[in-house]
């Protein structure tokens, strides 16, 4: 969720937007797809491109229905221009996960007066109106993280320790969501007296250079930090490599979200106490499935819904479940097909895989 180049023309935009999309023919691009999918960019998470995208891809192919998918880059102008060349191409459904709610919400009315239907995947769109959602349950995600940083102050044995919360981006309602269930978890123990609060900051755009520039205010400011709950790994990692100056790694329990490669392999080293996995195929399995049904007019299939606090309404949902992921675990994020062995278990990391039964 970067901020792209404010003096971005509209003629740099659409040649960012044929830039984004990995492997599609420049002319005519997505030219008879049915389905469009706009992911946000590359920066914040690697899972865009290394999962969601491979996953989607092979959820469309198999489901016999030709998708365009396009990456934003950060870019809110190439966020609406990507869509407008959906929509005026044919698509008759929009995937995607905004970069911010005012610009998803643009992009879903203008779907809607051209009779497209939209699903926000992944990351709800406030006041948006999106037909359907697809997701985990991200209040359980930061429950996870809650809990697990609980369970590594514990087999610590920390007393009275100062927590500091590393926040997702303020314009992300996930991030909320993250921040309310992890929030669920420790708010008792700070009532309690079993816990200090410490800092509580939220990072823009989730950015994790600006990650790690906050985090190293906060232990400059708090040099007692006893543990951190980052909202993702990339942004846990920020920290690690701040406590790392410090010699301080290992040492102040850190947990994440994701199971990216660099988290799981910070999982192994004891530098991220764990992390929570999302199995990132079956959410792309189930919003291609959602898709593939709506492009054929049939109704969408969902086991819940999500209320969207700026419209006050519940929003028809399909949510999995998240899994938490310490080092005696990481194995099944592998068995799993999500990360190889060969890209996890490189260098230093081969020994920690071996001793840790991968």
């Amino acid at each position: 969720m970067r901020k792209g180049i404010l003096t971005i023309t509209a003629v740099s935009a659409a040649l960012l937007t044929s830039l984004t999309a990995c492997g599609d023919d420049e002319s005519g691009k997505g030219s008879g797809a049915e389905i469009g999918v706009i992911l946000p960019d590359s920066k914040t998470s690697a899972r865009w491109e290394t999962a969601d995208r491979k996953y989607l891809q092979e959820a469309f192919d198999k489901g016999g229905v030709k998708a365009d998918i396009q990456n934003a880059q950060g870019d809110k102008g190439a966020f609406q221009t990507i869509a407008d060349q959906m929509i005026t191409n044919g698509a008759k459904v929009l995937l995607i996960t905004n970069l911010d709610s005012g610009t998803g919400k643009a992009v879903i009315e203008k779907a809607r007066s051209q009779g497209v239907t939209v699903i926000d995947y992944d990351r709800l769109t406030l006041g948006g109106g999106a037909e359907y959602y697809v997701s985990f349950d991200n209040v359980k995600v930061g429950n996870l993280i809650g809990s697990g940083l609980v369970k590594c102050l514990s087999d610590k044995n920390a007393q009275k320790p100062v927590v500091a919360y590393l926040n997702g981006g303020p314009t992300d309602n996930n991030a909320t969501l993250f921040r309310n269930g992890y929030d669920g978890v420790l708010k008792p123990k700070f009532d309690s007296g079993d816990y200090l609060k410490g800092p509580d900051q939220a990072v823009p755009e989730w950015d994790n250079t600006k990650a790690g520039t906050i985090f190293e205010q906060m232990l400059t400011g708090t040099p007692n930090l006893g543990g951190v709950a980052a909202a993702n790994d990339g942004m846990a990692n920020a920290a690690i490599a701040v406590l790392k100056k410090q010699k301080l790694n290992g040492q102040v329990p850190v947990t994440g979200q994701d199971a990216t490669v660099q988290g799981l392999q910070n999982v192994l080293a004891g530098d991220q106490c764990m992390t929570v996995y999302k199995a990132i195929k079956q959410e792309a399995a189930a919003a291609a499935e959602l898709a593939i049904k709506l492009t054929k007019g049939e109704k969408g299939t969902t086991n819940g819904t999500v209320a969207d606090p700026e419209s006050k309404k519940d929003v028809p949902s399909v949510l999995l479940e998240p899994k938490p992921i310490y080092k005696a675990n990481v194995k099944d994020v592998i068995a799993d097909g999500y990360v190889s062995k060969s890209e996890l278990c490189t260098g230093e990391v081969a020994k920690l895989c071996a001793d840790n039964g991968i």
